[in-house]
């Protein structure tokens, strides 16, 4: 007798339930594993669903190529794959279990607000986008480009996703992504009638964490009626009492409270805050942008040599650029296109701005200047003004503060709509979809990606359903408001594939350069204590290692590459049609023809989802849980001086800078979706924890899982010790806030690891 390679499952009870795995005995011989995490629907539902097959098919805990799968299972592995892609037509049901493609044609509700019609993201040169998943519902009533959204009546009403995505409501993060969308309807109507217009001072914005915000009516019950127990909310909003919303002190200051406002610790944000990534080593000056200057000027920078000599400890700008010791953040391309459209919204005011620092003797950067730009409009030439720290005038360095709250306040829109939804949650969807349309679950790298898909495409739909669209809450908490989703469209427009690995990022960004005696990723950073990469080239490597353990195991040479079918159709599907507005890039991506490419592209995969996410995502309340420190939204300009806004502003340089940058309504608001955002679950599952022989019965995976495990163990012991070094200022900075977001927590358990820990890098992005 043979040994069975898969099993056949059919529900013959009334309801559906979650097959998570099965085993058949065998005497005498190891048991046959099949890992499932599956819904089985019942077979009555056949009748009404064409999409629903009665008998289910599971494959056991092996891995094969295409060409070398058992000859009992072909036919099994090819309709199994066919089931999943559907046929593109019709609108899904939730007990559906295909995977198909759409454009984000459903941001918007034109059918309940002409003010609530948004663009559709994807499928076009202007605002190109990642796909999302296909749910076929009707057309808008307004438009056919629009998919209409008169379903969603009830507040637990979801998009569909294929079944398999959504998990049992096992633990805290299964509630999570339902949660978010209750709490958008039910926390923030309530914060919004419960704090005051204005913050009077610094004093009144740390009340938030020692007195919370008092309700009328008790919004735990509310919630916990709408969606949730109790218990479960207990455990996601910080209250003792049910009518009052506490805030935990955010880390950056935890320490100290003022901290934040030096300009050492402005700096050193760049590198170890929460969107270290965006930074990059000036290669020329002076500055330019790359715009089109009949539209919006001269596209020549304000920042002369004169601005920024002295600060640069006595050498010349040529010299600084050639010793790589200027550095600049540079929102103006991202912003100035939305500036004006931006200024014309009845809360917000904003800039495109340009930051320059200089690495000084210490290792640490220091800002030399900040440029605040403003385009041509047909009333006005524009504007661009240059500040550098100065505390001798008659603002007292208030004016400088001003300043880099305006700076702050582009980099929080950029993090959150680029460096964080669009480089991970958007850009990974594609690759989920196309996995499970074109790997079947026999492919060893369905194996491998599975785990780093988890509940992502969960949390994506609540995304647009609650936070990205229109109305949502971005556009009522960021500067820039219903334009938020098109500034990061334009973003993609520069999205390359082979250029989201760590190595190739910083040296696209010169914050680092090629070094052959580099073994293990052939860099060398130009600022030596720079956290974020210092940590994340070690995660890297490890990543780099494991997975060509992993697929040096079934891919002997390039030949197997380019003759494995299933890959070559993945990676095909992803380029053209999943990222099909890309697909022109042809120096974007990697070609998938040799062993090679594969290690690059499947590590670059695993670090988006994972790494990468982790850097952005789970230090958010940490940083900007305290506003001033990283405003989500600006709501006026800097004064000219001799205007009468200017002699406001000297009489009480504190009161308008509070009234600069986020009301206390989008304030409380905005700390408590972070807050929610940036807690880990007691569920959560690290990098490197567990057993690879849950899925793969190969032994000589789980030695190659073992050998990751134990190098990210020590990969903890190397940022804890880093973190104790009094010589890498930039781990800690004035705040004495320890660089920890790359900590890969693969030594916690449970509880240790849940909560708002400041570190742990989960497989994927699930929140």
């Amino acid at each position: 007798m043979g040994i069975p390679g898969a099993v056949l499952v059919t529900n013959n009870h009334s309801r559906e339930f979650f097959l998570k795995e099965l085993a058949i005995q065998i005497p005498g011989k190891d048991d046959i594993r099949f890992l499932c995490n599956s819904w089985i629907y019942p077979k009555w539902m056949t009748v009404i669903s064409s999409n629903l097959i009665a008998e289910r098919v599971f494959f056991a805990n092996n891995s094969y190529l295409p060409d070398e799968t058992p000859l009992g299972l072909v036919a099994f592995r090819n309709v199994e794959l066919v089931r999943l892609r559907g046929n593109g037509t019709g609108e899904r049901n939730t007990w559906e279990r295909i995977y198909d493609y759409d454009v984000y044609n459903d941001l918007g509700d034109p059918d309940t607000k002409k003010e609530l019609e948004r663009k559709v993201l994807g499928g076009s040169q202007e605002l190109p986008y990642p796909r999302r998943c296909r749910t076929g519902r009707p057309r808008s009533k307004t438009s056919q480009a629009f998919e209409s959204l008169n379903r969603l009546c009830s507040l637990t009403h979801s998009f569909y996703i294929p079944s398999d995505e959504q998990f049992p409501q096992e633990c805290l993060s299964d509630f999570r992504a339902h949660f978010l969308k209750a709490f958008s309807k039910v926390v923030i109507p309530a914060i919004m009638s419960a704090v005051k217009p204005e913050f009077g001072s610094l004093k009144e914005v740390r009340g938030l964490y020692s007195k919370g915000i008092s309700f009328l009516t008790n919004i735990t019950a509310t919630l916990a009626k709408e969606v949730l127990p109790g218990q479960t909310l207990k455990g996601i909003l910080n209250t003792d009492d049910e009518a009052i919303l506490k805030f935990p002190l955010p880390t950056i200051i935890s320490r100290d409270d003022a901290a934040w406002m030096t300009e050492e610790e402005f700096a050193r944000q760049t590198l170890s805050g929460v969107n270290p990534m965006a930074i990059r080593c000036l290669q020329s000056f002076p500055l330019s942008g790359h715009l089109n200057p009949q539209i919006y000027g001269s596209q020549e920078s304000a920042i002369t040599a004169q601005h920024i000599l002295k600060s640069l400890d006595g050498i010349s700008v040529e010299e600084a650029i050639k010793s790589k010791r200027l550095f600049i953040l540079d929102y103006y391309d991202a912003y100035m296109p939305y500036v004006e459209l931006v200024n014309q919204l009845p809360t917000s005011k904003a800039y495109a701005s340009r930051s320059l620092f200089f690495l000084a003797d210490k290792g640490t950067l220091k800002p030399v200047a900040i440029e605040l730009c403003l385009p041509p409009t047909s009333v006005g030439l524009g504007s661009r003004q240059v500040y550098t720290p100065d505390y001798s005038g008659e603002d007292h360095g208030w004016l400088w503060q001003l300043a880099k709250a305006h700076v702050r306040g582009n980099d929080s829109g950029y993090h959150q709509l680029v460096s964080h939804w669009l480089r991970t949650h958007a850009v990974v969807e594609p690759f989920i979809i196309a996995t499970h349309r074109h790997l079947s679950k026999l492919h060893p790298l369905h194996k491998l990606l599975i785990p780093h898909f988890r509940n992502t495409m969960e949390i994506n739909r609540s995304a647009r359903q609650s936070l990205i669209n229109a109305g949502g809450i971005i556009e009522q908490c960021f500067t820039s408001g219903k334009y938020s989703m098109e500034i990061s469209a334009k973003a993609y427009m520069d999205w390359k594939f082979n250029e989201q690995g760590l190595p190739a990022d910083l040296l696209k960004r010169g914050m680092a350069v090629r070094d052959p005696t580099d073994k293990a990723n052939g860099v060398r950073l130009v600022i030596k204590d720079y956290p974020y990469a210092v940590d994340g080239l070690e995660i890297w490597a490890a990543l780099k290692s494991w997975v060509s353990d992993y697929t040096s195991l079934y891919y002997k040479d390039d030949q197997s590459v380019e003759s494995d079918r299933e890959v070559q159709a993945w990676w095909k599907e992803i380029v053209e049609v999943g990222h099909g507005d890309k697909k022109r890039d042809e120096g974007g991506w990697y070609k998938m023809k040799s062993v090679e490419d594969v290690k690059e592209a499947i590590t670059t995969l695993i670090w988006i989802a994972s790494a990468h996410h982790a850097a952005v995502n789970f230090g958010q309340y940490g940083y900007a849980g305290f506003m001033p420190n990283h405003p989500s939204t600006t709501r006026q300009l800097i004064p000219e001086k001799g205007s009468p806004q200017y002699l406001d502003f000297l009489a009480n340089p504190e009161a308008y800078f509070l009234k600069t940058v986020s009301n206390p309504k989008t304030c409380a608001t905005t700390m408590a979706v972070l807050e929610l955002l940036s807690k880990h679950s007691t569920g959560e599952v690290y990098l490197g924890q567990g057993s690879a022989s849950v899925w793969t019965d190969d032994s000589r995976v789980e030695t190659a899982f073992q050998r990751f495990r134990s190098k990210l163990l020590e990969i903890e012991q190397n940022i804890s010790s880093r973190n104790k070094d009094p010589k890498l200022v930039n781990r800690r900075g004035p705040a004495e806030v320890p660089y920890t977001l790359l900590y890969p927590g693969t030594s916690d358990t449970g509880v240790t690891g849940a909560g708002l820990t400041f570190k742990g890098i989960p497989n994927s992005v699930s929140i």
